[in-house]
């Protein structure tokens, strides 16, 4: 790890296997894993926790204060799992208050210019493209797919297994296992390719399309079509995490497609 050229603070606790380039600046109250690389001219300042095996590229940020003009100086976190890999210019802010810590997952990619604000949560596996942007306090659940140049509104949550176009403006919370497209952003199907990369079968998928026919696309509202999921289709775990999401969002969920007929 000695690299002459880069400052690590005395306090910072740098596993000895760690690669530390040239001009990087490691503050104190840091702690990086086994294995893990920091490119040339990363900054990462206090409070950052860095699992093992991680690849962090020129010019990311990480750590610094939140942009909250709430946050108070108070002693927060950012918690960086294992082979998490994180491109050029990334930024990631440190908690507030709120939550008093924003975490990244294990095996997750953030390509370059990503953003990702104060107390947001990454479950594991996670993939945001480039220049993707999250503001405050959103969540984001396992092996979700972030297109690139898509900006995300504070405290939205996005469900396990989704897929999102690029450039989208996502307002409201996305449901488990479903592709968001459009504008405004609207459901477009159900992640049908991501769910066999990841083992689904072909049943399971049929399954999961028919509980959102009954959200999206049989012109009921939401409540109708949530009591008729659960009081006519067979239980399964996909379904009660389809339900339990829906019932728990606070921003409501997107919209369901519907066709804009312009002026002739």
């Amino acid at each position: 790890m000695n690299q002459p050229l880069a400052y690590v603070h005395p306090q910072a606790r740098v596993a000895k296997n760690a690669v530390i380039e040239p001009f990087v600046n490691i503050e104190r109250n840091v702690e990086i894993g086994e294995g893990t690389w920091i490119g040339s001219n990363v900054t990462i300042m206090e409070g950052v926790r860095i699992g093992n095996n991680c690849k962090i590229f020129p010019g990311a940020v990480i750590g610094a204060i939140p942009q909250d003009l709430k946050y108070e100086g108070e002693d927060t976190t950012v918690e960086i799992g294992d082979n998490v890999v994180i491109r050029e210019f990334v930024t990631i802010n440190r908690g507030t208050k709120a939550n008093w810590k924003t975490v990244i997952g294990d095996n997750c990619l953030l390509m370059a210019y990503v953003h990702i604000a104060h107390d947001c949560i990454l479950e594991n596996n996670v993939i945001l493209a480039n220049a993707v942007n999250l503001a405050g306090h959103i969540e984001i659940q396992r092996f979700a797919i972030v297109g690139g140049l898509s900006a995300v509104h504070q405290f939205v949550k996005i469900g396990a297994h989704v897929i999102i176009s690029g450039g989208s403006l996502v307002r409201k919370d996305v449901p488990p296992f479903t592709k968001a497209a459009r504008e405004p952003l609207s459901y477009a199907g159900i992640n049908s390719i991501g769910l066999r990369r990841h083992s689904f079968s072909n049943d399971k998928i049929n399954e999961i399309q028919d509980i959102y026919r009954y959200l999206y696309v049989k012109g009921l509202n939401v409540s109708q079509g949530l009591r008729y999921i659960e009081a006519n289709l067979p239980s399964s775990p996909e379904m009660d995490e389809i339900v339990a999401f829906v019932n728990k969002s606070t921003r409501g969920i997107m919209k369901g497609y519907t066709k804009v007929v312009g002026n002739s």
